[in-house]
């Protein structure tokens, strides 16, 4: 038999090469979006803030100064100025980023497993239990979200862990609503038809088959919700129902120098303009994610 020899040169280089798998190809797309990356670089900086702020912070957080109130934008040791106890601006809002990305962030991420976990079962099981369980949700959205957590947090007491069970109630409904949305599309699919035939149980066909096709969509949709969480849990700071002085957390600071607004208009607005940059950062990371997860076949 003759030996054939083949001239790898002349081989097409895709013969050899394996096709992208999805999420692969949505990191591609992802960091190929300007905006996108801008906003990842921004939420980047303020976890390094948070993180290490309190090593960054230029100045004792809650040491006050009668004779420094109020100093304006650029005074000598103060960048940013102080507030109405002559605290460090720069130096509260540095370390204030740890506790207002937590506030923002953790009801969202416990409300992601509560609610996607309701929301599977629910959109699997479909049937009276989708029923009963998704009308249980629904009765939520008679609320205004705002009222909602304002009531919640009233009824339980300020506090910041009273704030996070309240915020965690309120995204709920709608992570669950989302979810069971999802794995309702997901379970009518052929592979799950397939392997309900094949003799798999419930658990492992959710576990094997729905959960990597819906995770990625809920999880999008609970990216958009942290920007909600940190306006909520800074108005209920605002309001005093959330956390509490001398803490230093971006809503309470706007509260506390909301008596400065037509002393220092400049410190007084400074926690709110962190509050919009950073719910703008969380805003554009998710339409990013979003735009970057829409792939056609």
């Amino acid at each position: 038999m003759a030996n054939v020899t083949v001239d790898m040169k002349k081989v097409p280089p895709l013969a050899f090469e394996r096709s992208p798998g999805y999420w692969q190809t949505v990191g591609r797309r992802f960091v190929r979006d300007p905006v996108a990356m801008v906003a990842a670089a921004m939420i980047l900086f303020l976890l390094v803030l948070a993180v290490f702020g309190p090593m960054l912070a230029p100045a004792d957080p809650y040491a006050s100064s009668m004779l420094k109130r109020l100093k304006p934008i650029g005074f000598e040791g103060h960048p940013l100025g102080t507030d109405e106890l002559g605290r460090d601006m720069l130096t509260r809002l540095i370390v204030g980023t740890r506790l207002s990305l937590f506030m923002g962030i953790t009801p969202v991420v416990c409300a992601f497993l509560i609610g996607g976990t309701i929301g599977i079962i629910a959109g699997y099981a479909g049937g009276a239990l989708n029923t009963a369980i998704m009308r249980t949700v629904d009765v939520f959205y008679a609320f205004p979200s705002v009222l909602l957590a304002i009531a919640l947090s009233g009824a339980l007491g300020a506090g910041i862990t009273n704030s996070l069970i309240s915020l965690t109630v309120v995204f709920i409904p709608p992570i669950a609503r989302v979810a069971e949305s999802v794995t309702t599309q997901i379970r009518t699919r052929d592979f799950v038809e397939a392997a309900r035939a094949s003799g798999a149980n419930a658990f492992t066909i959710v576990r094997v088959h729905v959960l990597g096709n819906v995770l990625g969509p809920i999880f999008v949709y609970a990216t958009s919700l942290i920007a909600v969480a940190m306006i909520l849990a800074s108005g209920l700071s605002f309001l005093g129902l959330g956390t509490k002085p001398p803490e230093p957390e971006w809503g309470l600071m706007l509260n506390t120098l909301r008596t400065a607004i037509y002393v220092q208009p400049w410190i007084a607005a400074l926690p709110g303009v962190m509050i919009f940059f950073t719910s703008i950062a969380f805003n554009l990371l998710s339409d990013g994610l979003r735009s970057a997860m829409e792939i056609k076949a």
